[in-house]
């Protein structure tokens, strides 16, 4: 197993968190204003290519403060181009294998993945079907526990739309990848996480494998200024060289140290 098994008296958000999601994303968003000047202080990136994932029901637009900040520290970052996030269809799971592959190939460097929510599901599937093609994953807020109710209940999305049906596995057919996770994997969550519980969103402890908290929203965690630092961080290292993420003394209130 990649995942942490939690109580399952833990796993399902507060109603205050959800009902609160849409204000506290408005104060992530002006958090990231304030502290935009501090990421031209961030790690560097080597132009080798990542691909972003967004969440259920969104789509490129909502990762795009987060791929631009991305993109202007020198990383080579693509959208999914998939429009709206329906769930794992047919047509997205061909579709971003095929992309991966095309990335890999046409670079000649293997691809870094960020998913948010649902996305690091798919993150986390195609880092397994094709673990030579990828150079490690971050997820943002995504329930990485496999026997989650929430994941159960959003494996119910398939082919002809969003209808929830029965489902117990982590992802529906036709995208249920076997075997483990062979690449670095960062997992970053919120406890204060109003869609998904933060206890569904913690890999096991092992190598390469890490879950750092931040402070915020859900709804806001693409354009959080420490996931955005985070992220610089761990795209930054040269392949092959991963070490646990550390946030400098500066920005330390960001990341609380609770684990």
């Amino acid at each position: 197993m990649d995942a942490v098994q939690v109580p399952a008296a833990k796993r399902s958000p507060s109603r205050t968190a959800l009902l609160t999601e849409p204000p506290r994303a408005g104060l992530d968003v002006a958090a990231l204003a304030a502290a935009w000047p501090l990421l031209a202080a961030a790690r560097r990136g080597d132009g080798h290519p990542v691909l972003v994932l967004p969440g259920l029901m969104t789509g490129d637009p909502a990762t795009v403060v987060l791929r631009t900040a991305l993109r202007a520290l020198g990383h080579d970052v693509s959208g999914w181009s998939l429009g709206i996030n329906r769930g794992p269809t047919g047509r997205v799971v061909d579709t971003l294998r095929a992309r991966v592959e095309q990335l890999h190939r046409t670079s000649g460097r293997r691809v870094s993945l960020v998913g948010w929510s649902l996305g690091g599901l798919y993150a986390q599937e195609l880092a397994r079907a094709a673990p030579g093609s990828v150079r490690g994953l971050v997820t943002l807020g995504t329930p990485v526990v496999r026997s989650a109710p929430w994941v159960r209940t959003a494996s119910g999305i398939v082919d002809g739309g969003t209808r929830l049906l029965r489902g117990a596995a982590a992802l529906p057919r036709p995208w249920a990848e076997r075997g483990s996770l062979r690449v670095p994997a960062t997992s970053v969550y919120t406890r204060a996480d109003g869609i998904v519980h933060w206890s569904s969103c913690r890999y096991e402890v092992r190598p390469r494998r890490e879950n750092v908290e931040v402070r915020g929203s859900h709804l806001g965690l693409a354009c959080n200024p420490a996931v955005l630092w985070l992220l610089a961080d761990r795209l930054g290292m040269a392949e092959g060289t991963w070490t646990p993420f550390r946030p400098p003394p500066g920005l330390s209130l960001l990341f609380p140290r609770r684990r």
